[in-house]
């Protein structure tokens, strides 16, 4: 089954299109893993500094693997973020 996370990031104040920006790239290279259904960074409207990852997942074991490859990947410029984020997790059922 599909997993769909939902990330939620806070950039520190002011850093909000740097750091998407920055994220832009790393969506790119993350859309080529493998079982990647999608790997998104959006920028809120009404806080620049707030942004929101949507990512969805053939399945857990994709995701795991993806996890894998995270901790081998270089971090992002120092400074831009705030806080760790939160992240929601759903299996992903379509029903239409």
């Amino acid at each position: 089954m599909a997993v769909r996370l939902v990330v939620t990031i806070t950039a520190a104040p002011g850093k909000g299109a740097e750091l998407a920006l920055a994220y832009k790239a790393r969506c790119a290279q993350i859309m080529q893993e493998p079982g990647c259904e999608q790997f998104e960074v959006f920028q809120s409207v009404l806080n620049a500094d707030r942004l929101t990852l949507l990512e969805r997942w053939v399945d857990q074991a994709a995701l795991d693997a993806h996890a894998k490859v995270n901790q081998s990947r270089p971090p992002l410029p120092p400074g831009l973020r705030v806080g760790a984020g939160e992240r929601e997790d759903y299996e992903y059922k379509r029903s239409r």
